[in-house]
């Protein structure tokens, strides 16, 4: 019979924005967890209770969606002109693989406070009272990120009047910009990896469809609702109990991942389950919200509901969020036309969980378009904080 010891290591669990992640310090992790590879991989997944075949992450920190299998790794920056660098891994919850291919946008809201709370900026760079800058360099898609934290008695402010759709608690609102959020690829294309704004998807056996391909916050594919026979204003249930149409799903998104350059054939999909997203869109329309408010049409200027680890998401990823804004902000994509077309630097879309506002500044540069920058509100908030405890023989 094993007798194995557990070993603990300091660790804190948190929310942002939508989401929950255990997060750790990179000088805290097992010494063979501190560099990329097997260990650091088997570790996290032992973290969070993956691969688990029953699908629920029972025997970890996971919460069985893909809201809730998150982990992020902070130390101090390495770049210059930057207080953290930020590392995040999508743990699989079925499979074992820990997926670093993409940014989580929600936990980037986290990371502000929890680098402040455990010495990672400057104390001189801290308010007694007001907002700290806190400059983030997200690892996975080498971005700058700039994270407002408010600050009250020299601490990091956690609770506050700023309501989330998809939070059930008001807390402090923390803004967040996304410098230079697209993606411009090695041989100097656009952020459109095709270089056209929409083009055509054909999936074998399923269809052809309408799509624009954008690499900005996540590499991200839109859809028209219409075209996959939704409406646009579908909750998770809709979605995520017909089988057939999660099949559907993820063969355009392979297809879709060929055609924008993640990968060169549809079977490496799934090992690469974070990225690219798959999203699909619609005009303004009245719906109830999986809360029960009403979300009115006149109160948004499209409708999108996303899908994140082969399911719908009960809200809106953080950089799919950003994607959007940026779709948003350019004339002729399908985001932007669902949005009723033209130049916009705001928009406010209706996801399963209520509405969301999200900015950007784009521009044309030549025949590029160019985003300096996108902005939105979150908010976040330790949940508990010690150690996780992992057997020692699991890594």
């Amino acid at each position: 019979m094993s007798s194995q010891p557990q070993i603990k290591i300091p660790a804190t669990y948190m929310r942002g924005g939508t989401s929950k992640g255990v997060f750790f310090k990179l000088d805290d992790l097992p010494e063979s967890a501190q560099v990329a590879g097997q260990a650091r991989d088997q570790l996290l997944l032992r973290v969070i209770g993956s691969p688990d075949p029953y699908g629920k992450q029972i025997d970890g920190m996971g919460g069985a969606t893909s809201s809730t299998s998150k982990t992020v790794i902070l130390s101090k920056s390495t770049q210059p002109e930057h207080d953290v660098d930020y590392l995040f891994g999508q743990v699989s919850i079925d499979q074992p693989f820990v997926d670093w291919s993409g940014n989580c946008g929600n936990l980037t809201a986290a990371v502000g406070s929890f680098a402040i709370s455990h010495g990672l900026v400057d104390p001189s760079r801290i308010p007694e009272n007001g907002i700290c800058t806190v400059r983030i360099w997200q690892k996975n898609i080498e971005k700058t990120i700039i994270a407002h934290v408010p600050i009250t008695n020299s601490q990091v402010q956690e609770t506050g009047d700023f309501e989330l759709d998809g939070v059930t608690f008001p807390a402090a609102e923390v803004q967040i910009e996304f410098l230079d959020p697209a993606d411009d690829g090695e041989e100097g294309g656009d952020m459109f990896p095709t270089g056209n704004v929409v083009d055509t998807l054909d999936v074998p056996e399923v269809g052809s469809f309408q799509a624009t391909f954008i690499n900005a916050g996540i590499p991200t594919i839109f859809l028209n609702a219409h075209d996959l026979g939704y409406t646009g204003t579908e909750l998770q249930d809709a979605i995520n109990s017909d089988a057939q149409a999660l099949t559907r799903f993820e063969k355009i998104r392979a297809y879709g991942a060929v055609q924008m350059g993640l990968i060169s054939d549809v079977s490496q999909a799934a090992a690469r389950q974070h990225t690219p997203k798959i999203a699909f869109v619609a005009p303004a329309s009245t719906y109830q919200s999986s809360s029960g408010k009403t979300v009115q049409a006149q109160d948004v200027d499209l409708l999108v509901r996303a899908l994140s680890m082969g399911k719908l998401h009960h809200a809106m990823m953080g950089t799919a969020a950003v994607a959007i804004g940026t779709a948003a902000a350019i004339p002729g994509t399908l985001v932007n036309l669902a949005a009723g077309g033209g130049a916009r630097e705001a928009v406010r879309f209706g996801h399963p969980s209520g509405s969301l506002r999200v900015g950007a500044q784009a521009e044309q540069q030549g025949e590029k378009w160019v985003v300096k920058k996108a902005i939105m509100s979150r908010s976040a908030r330790v949940l508990m904080e010690g150690w996780v405890r992992v057997p020692s023989d699991s890594f």
